[in-house]
């Protein structure tokens, strides 16, 4: 074997034997919320499931290749069939595992706009990348365009539409009786969040999503994010009047005719925040005055 065929070679097991070893370590942890309402956490959006009498009512499912894991898990909680999936929105870490659940007996359900955005290849300028449409067993075959209500294991589970937020078929549910809510990645807990400007979402929308999260909620809600730690009402109105004087500190610089490298450049625009380590995850304070510039600006 030629020297670079072999340094090949050897490149493609050093890098399956990374995959297979995070792979082996990822665990899924399910977390007890309220009542019949469990949080599972493993790699990718958090997971929400209603377990009771009716069987298995479930948001979001990560990876395909963590089905197997997140099953089990799941039937630490209920020995009983998955009924329902609900996909908050259409990227992957929250839809991959769909074609799994699907054989599973899931119905999946979602917003019209995330089947649309799954059924064709998405072009994704920022990143310069295709995301190919999913196959067929993953997409939704339920879709809304507002709200939608289900009468499961003993309680009212309202899903609810809003608009151009973290994408443009963004879904929050709110379980009644347990007075949980989940929020997709409307809500990063704790740190800046990726607005997935090429499908749909916007600085305003992402706003508006929360304070429409706020109107619903109570100060006994255990709120679920997309990521991160499980939340309540006086932390999210801390986020939302961080996200509000982000935008009036950018909106000050575009009014100025500042340039987007002149904003991105200025981290005093941020820096209360950065400060705070909002920005030492996903998004970086650079890219959220950038997302916010951008989305601003039109």
């Amino acid at each position: 074997m030629k020297l670079p065929a072999f340094l090949n070679f050897i490149t493609f097991l050093f890098t399956f034997a990374i995959g297979f070893s995070q792979q082996k370590e990822i665990q899924i942890k399910v977390h007890h919320v309220s009542n019949n309402v469990y949080m599972l956490v493993g790699q990718g959006g958090n997971i929400a499931i209603s377990a009771g009498e009716d069987g298995v009512f479930m948001i979001d499912d990560q990876f395909a290749r963590l089905t197997p894991k997140i099953l089990k898990a799941i039937k630490t909680v209920s020995e009983k069939d998955i009924r329902f999936l609900l996909n908050t929105h259409w990227h992957g870490d929250h839809t991959g595992g769909n074609k799994n659940m699907e054989k599973e007996g899931a119905v999946i359900i979602a917003h019209e706009n995330v089947r649309k955005r799954m059924s064709t290849d998405q072009f994704q300028k920022r990143r310069n990348r295709t995301i190919k449409a999913a196959p067929k067993g993953a997409l939704p075959i339920v879709t809304f365009t507002k709200d939608l209500n289900f009468h499961f294991n003993g309680e009212s589970i309202y899903a609810f539409h809003v608009h151009n937020a973290h994408t443009d078929g963004d879904a929050m549910v709110y379980f009644g009786s347990s007075n949980v809510l989940h929020m997709g990645d409307t809500y990063f807990q704790g740190k800046y969040p990726y607005i997935d400007l090429d499908s749909g979402g916007s600085a305003q929308g992402y706003i508006d999503a929360i304070k429409k999260a706020l109107l619903i909620i109570d100060d006994e809600t255990k709120i679920i994010p997309g990521h991160r730690n499980l939340s309540f009402k006086t932390e999210l109105k801390e986020y939302l009047a961080m996200l509000e004087e982000i935008k009036i500190n950018i909106l000050t610089e575009i009014n100025a005719g500042k340039t987007e490298e002149e904003v991105a450049n200025n981290i005093k625009l941020t820096q209360k925040f950065d400060d705070l380590k909002y920005g030492d995850w996903f998004i970086s304070g650079e890219a959220i005055r950038r997302t916010f510039y951008r989305s601003l600006k039109k």
